[in-house]
């Protein structure tokens, strides 16, 4: 590439299922203030802007056109994108593949949702044609509910072991000024207490519909060791896109390996001489709308060998203080604005990397770190994060 991408500024803003104290655009700007401030930057220097949300689950089309004013975008390039669950982690590579072909030398990216407008379990229900994707148009819950139900049938994992990471990730969430649900669990006893969805899945397994925005500044080389002392590198991306809709399976019938985890993970290793994740990667932000989800991508991810996922969270390995944390941010099932939820991702790996995470910060050192993104047709989008080139 031309030029090497630096995260120069970062902003968020709170979490929480209804914010009935702003309208879409005046939320949005929260983030975008808070990223400028980070960067120490005012509108005036931000080139390009690209944003991502899932318009359906609010009913506002092109929301983007609304809000240019409010975002500082009013006459200045950029794209709004739209990837199914993938969506603010496509609008990352959007604006990660402008800076480094050289078109903007400093770029910004939102991601964006603000689900108390609308209904997004019924845009979800009724997205896909029934015939062609009966799976999708069911909805996520009953795909996750299957994907448990074949976890546990293939690993010898048990709801025990979910509970654990539902656990884990409120444990981070409390610590996370941003997160939405901070429930204070205590134990697995409280999780495997909360009523079944559609068994095996039940509602502490699941994420929540939440408000908020998350936005990044994204920087040349050049630019980014003027404006930020501790500019995160976007080192590598890869996109990986799949049809049909294959949710719900857990491992690959054919023994091929061709989840696009597996893909996008495989070639993003292969790329960057990783031969070992968790010896050369400190920790990860990783897409996980359910505990179950959390234990599947462990083995597409290959922070373990088949199989094996639940013994990392029986030994501890991916808490917050392990060997290998996994969403100290209490991730996905904690907080999950859709729209922003990728960027979020990104966003918090980078705040690991800083040493800016507050009282989430990882005890691990933390130099090199992967971000995550799911969509629901077994789509992946991945990000390797670096201290330094």
């Amino acid at each position: 590439m031309a030029n090497r991408v630096a995260i120069v500024g970062i902003g968020q803003t709170y979490h929480t299922s209804k914010r009935d104290d702003v309208n879409q655009p005046e939320m949005v700007a929260e983030a975008v203030r808070s990223a400028l401030t980070d960067a120490q930057l005012s509108i005036r220097d931000i080139e390009s802007v690209f944003t991502g949300n899932m318009e359906t689950f609010e009913g506002i089309f092109l929301p983007d056109h609304g809000m240019a004013a409010e975002i500082g975008a009013l006459g200045k390039p950029g794209f709004k994108v739209n990837t199914g669950g993938t969506t603010g982690a496509s609008a990352v590579a959007e604006g990660f593949y402008m800076v480094s072909s050289g078109l903007y030398d400093i770029s910004m990216v939102i991601g964006f949702e603000k689900q108390d407008c609308g209904d997004t379990t019924a845009a979800i229900s009724a997205a896909a044609v029934p015939v062609w994707a009966k799976g999708a148009a069911t909805g996520a819950i009953g795909e996750f509910a299957k994907q448990a139900l074949s976890y546990m049938e293939i690993t010898g994992g048990t709801e025990e072991h979910a509970a654990m990471v539902r656990v884990k990730a409120d444990k981070g969430a409390c610590r996370n000024p941003y997160a939405h649900l901070k429930l204070g669990l205590q134990s697995i006893d409280e999780v495997l207490q909360s009523p079944y969805l559609v068994w095996p899945l039940r509602l502490l397994d699941f994420c929540p519909q939440s408000c908020g925005a998350c936005a990044l500044i994204l920087a040349t080389e050049k630019k980014a060791k003027k404006i930020h002392k501790k500019p995160v590198w976007l080192a590598d991306v890869e996109v990986v896109h799949q049809e049909p809709f294959r949710a719900g399976v857990f491992g690959d019938p054919t023994g091929k390996e061709t989840y696009t985890q597996h893909v996008a993970c495989e070639k993003i290793y292969k790329r960057n001489n990783i031969t070992d994740v968790r010896k050369q990667i400190d920790m990860a932000e990783i897409y996980e709308p359910s505990n179950w989800e959390e234990l599947n991508l462990y083995e597409h991810l290959h922070f373990c060998k088949k199989g094996e996922s639940w013994k990392l969270i029986e030994k501890g390995i991916t808490e917050i203080e392990g060997e290998f944390p996994v969403n100290p941010s209490g991730g996905v099932i904690s907080t999950n604005p859709i729209g922003a939820t990728p960027v979020i991702r990104v966003a918090e790996a980078a705040l690991q990397i800083r040493g800016d995470a507050g009282e989430h910060q990882v005890t691990r050192d933390t130099k090199t770190a992967i971000a995550t993104a799911l969509g629901g047709p077994n789509w992946t989008v991945m990000f390797l994060l670096k201290r330094s080139l």
